[in-house]
């Protein structure tokens, strides 16, 4: 069985460059390293794990492989015969579990090639691998721990160490987040970091191909059509496609349209084990109350971006305004504008230290993998980190900081990943994070003004309960700076009175409306209003009544 290397992934050939210009023998390999992957032969196209792929396509001339996880210890994969002719295995053939103990015997066998070579004895091509080598050399900020710094060395040598330069030695750890692993392994500069990406449409689109005999009943109107399938599927990985044909196929039940949607939202939230959440398109910008002039900007971003001219969209945006005046509602109308998904990222921060990073890692790269879609940080006040904090938190928040402003800023998510940060406190974000580039358009949301703005809220909401208010307010003492959140409260008790009294609808809202008081007090609410109105990017977004009234 032979590999064509045009067919390999672009990571693939970017480790065949490295190492066949001898720029680098060790590759630490991250990101979606747990996934299936497809073996492109000159007979077909089969898949396997990535330690296939590396052992089966980037190194089937390796005469030795050697394998190490903490589970199984050291073991040897290939070359068995010519690992035993080395002196010691003839001495004690037992090959030990311990890390320490392993990496020490990997880097004596090492030696030992490097030294055959050099007197012209023979060569053998050694391929090392170690698996979850974050679990063998992990990451411990703060923590002097000589076992595992140690360790960490010996890594560093099978990269740095002039001894094995210009040998057939190539070392492969793999990781599924780099900040999991020894900062003196992730920061040698001799040592090239291979990030794994997430399937690609095209490779979604392979698979499905191959699938087709085995799952045809599950891939029902999708056997004919796998292109449309894997359009609707980018995001995930072939484990996911796996385990989705799988169990339909058991189920007997063929995949449609909306299934595609809603698994994909399932399977997505799954593996990334509860730090992001789908929050469905199910609304769009008709059923925003007022803001018309926020709405027609809104609408002019979304026709560009249909029309694939990018230039003008914004990179991000940053809605802000008081408590309760709908600012995930707001990111809901939108996305169903769009007709895109929001992707919501929850809370991502670990009491474990480097899990907060890995946790972000993760993130980061289902959101390269997936279309285009909104990426929502509801509190971003709280959630961004800021870039100086005091050594407080040993240093998380500035960490945290650095990699979402990297991850906000880059260029090639124009027009794919939209940024969306909601904050009724704007002023404790980080400034820079609020730039342009990162976020380009600064949106604020106010509460009702008037009595007669309050009573339409009231109303617009009142029909979501099947109930209908009368075209007139008098003798209803409609609320100051009414919220969209603080009106559905009131609703839901207006419903609820009327459901259990069977009271006129006009007379329960007049009931409940008598001992109102709003849950934000009211310096704080002016507080927040004033912020927003500091925030804008366009004053045009402030109505006029908003203006003449916090003007001073």
């Amino acid at each position: 069985m032979s590999y064509r290397r045009e067919t390999l992934p672009e990571w693939a050939k970017e480790m065949v460059a490295l190492y066949e210009s001898d720029a680098a023998s060790q590759f630490i390999l991250h990101g979606n390293i747990h996934d299936r992957f497809l073996l492109g032969t000159t007979d077909g196209t089969t898949s396997g794990a990535l330690l296939d792929f590396l052992k089966e396509v980037l190194m089937p001339q390796f005469d030795v492989i050697l394998l190490y996880d903490l589970g199984n210890g050291l073991r040897v994969d290939r070359g068995g015969e010519k690992f035993k002719e080395w002196p010691p295995m003839q001495v004690n053939s037992e090959l030990p579990r311990a890390p320490r103990p392993a990496v020490e015997l990997i880097t004596r066998f090492l030696r030992y090639c490097a030294n055959l070579a050099r007197m012209n004895r023979g060569k053998i091509a050694v391929g090392a691998m170690v698996e979850s080598a974050h679990l063998v050399a992990p990451a411990v900020p703060g923590v002097l721990n000589y076992d595992l710094n140690a360790l960490a060395l010996l890594f560093r040598e099978w990269a740095s160490s002039e001894f094995f330069r210009g040998q057939a030695i190539v070392s492969c750890l793999l990781t599924e987040n780099l900040n999991d692993l020894h900062p003196i392994v992730v920061n040698n500069p001799r040592v090239a970091k291979i990030k794994i990406p997430f399937p690609s449409t095209k490779d979604l689109e392979v698979a499905i191909k191959l699938a087709r005999e085995k799952f045809s009943l599950a891939l029902g109107p999708f056997n004919q059509q796998p292109e449309r399938l894997a359009q609707g599927l980018t995001g995930i990985t072939m484990n996911g496609l796996d385990r989705l044909l799988l169990v339909r196929q058991y189920k007997k039940e063929p995949l449609d349209e909306q299934d595609v949607i809603e698994q994909k939202r399932v399977i997505v939230e799954e593996e990334c084990q509860g730090l992001i959440e789908f929050i469905a398109p199910r609304r769009t910008l008709n059923d925003l109350y007022g803001q018309e002039k926020l709405k027609e900007c809104l609408r002019q971003d979304l026709d560009l971006w249909k029309v694939g001219d990018l230039r003008a969209i914004p990179m991000g945006y940053l809605i802000c305004g008081p408590v309760g005046t709908g600012k995930t509602y707001l990111v809901e109308c939108l996305a169903g504008e769009a007709g895109v998904p929001v992707v919501k990222i929850k809370n991502f921060r670990d009491r474990w230290v480097g899990s907060t990073e890995g946790n972000l890692e993760k993130i980061f790269r289902l959101l390269q993998a997936l279309d285009r879609c909104y990426v929502f940080i509801d509190e971003a006040d709280q959630a961004l980190g800021k870039r100086e904090t005091g050594g407080q938190d040993a240093g998380l928040s500035g960490r945290i900081y650095s990699m979402m402003a990297a991850e906000m800023s880059r260029p090639e998510n124009r027009g794919r990943l939209v940024w969306i940060l909601a904050s009724s406190r704007p002023d404790l974000i980080e400034v820079d994070l609020k730039r342009p580039g990162r976020i380009d358009l600064k949106i604020p949301i106010f509460p009702t003004v008037t009595a007669d703005e309050g009573y339409q809220l009231l109303s617009s909401l009142a029909k979501r309960y099947e109930l209908e208010l009368a075209p007139s307010h008098e003798d209803i003492a409609v609320p100051d700076l009414l919220t969209p959140g603080a009106a559905e409260s009131i609703m839901v008790k207006v419903y609820r009175l009327v459901q259990t009294t069977k009271a006129p609808v006009m007379d329960a809202l007049k009931e409940c409306l008598t001992e109102y008081q709003s849950t934000v007090p009211p310096e704080v609410m002016d507080a927040q209003i004033r912020l927003a109105i500091q925030e804008t990017s366009d004053m045009e977004f402030i109505p006029q009544k908003i203006r003449e009234r916090f003007a001073r």
